[in-house]
């Protein structure tokens, strides 16, 4: 197994994987604000002195835990069809709000976005990761002519995430796990190739003009 190197020693895999388990654990059992480099050296057993040499931040620490955490709980599906992948991802998204904690944890973490700059920029790029594993699945569903080949993707990732974030902070609506399958076939009717039945909008009966 491969060791990474900062400042001329050796990264331990073990040791390391046990400050992201505990960075993990203690993000979703606290919250980020009461997150501290002193108990993630309690919980995992590794120095306090040798986390700082390790990472560079807080925010990086934290998001470099949570980015393996959230991989594994959300794999990237391949069921052969792009609404069996996305609707098989968004039941899975939706189904956090089992879990409380894991839905503080994520309020926690956009609202810190939001108002620490340190902490914006690894939060984003833990964002990109996720968006990266949707995009795929479209680009997926492109290839195989079940989307248009025109589609916007940063768009329609957008569309597919934004009802995810929108109802876990507003709380307007619940987050359903059971409404995956109809919120993914509404998306997708105004996605799918015009061969696999998707509509142009003059068929749909509206033009699209410039603002």
């Amino acid at each position: 197994m491969s060791t990474e190197r900062r400042g001329g020693r050796t990264r331990s895999p073990e040791a390391h994987q046990a400050v992201l388990s505990a960075t993990a654990e203690l993000l979703e059992e606290h919250g980020y604000q009461a997150l501290t480099i002193e108990k993630i050296a309690e919980r995992s057993g590794v120095a306090k002195s040798t986390i700082y040499r390790w990472w560079r931040s807080r925010p990086e620490l934290v998001m470099e835990a949570y980015t393996q955490v959230v991989a594994r709980r959300m794999p990237d599906p391949d069921t052969g069809t792009v609404e069996g992948d996305l609707t098989e991802f968004v039941s899975r998204l939706y189904r956090v709000t089992e879990y409380p904690v894991r839905v503080r944890a994520l309020r926690g973490l956009m609202a810190e976005a939001q108002l620490d700059p340190d902490f914006r920029d690894p939060f984003r790029t833990w964002v990109d990761s996720r968006r990266a594993v949707v995009a795929a699945m479209l680009e997926r569903g492109i290839e195989r002519g079940e989307l248009r080949e025109d589609l916007d993707l940063g768009h329609t990732v957008d569309l597919i995430f934004g009802p995810f974030w929108y109802r876990l902070l507003v709380g307007h609506e619940p987050l359903d796990p059971a409404d995956a399958p109809t919120h993914m076939a509404n998306l997708l009717g105004g996605l799918r190739s015009i061969e696999k039945g998707g509509a142009t909008s003059g068929e749909r009966g509206f033009e699209v003009t410039p603002p």
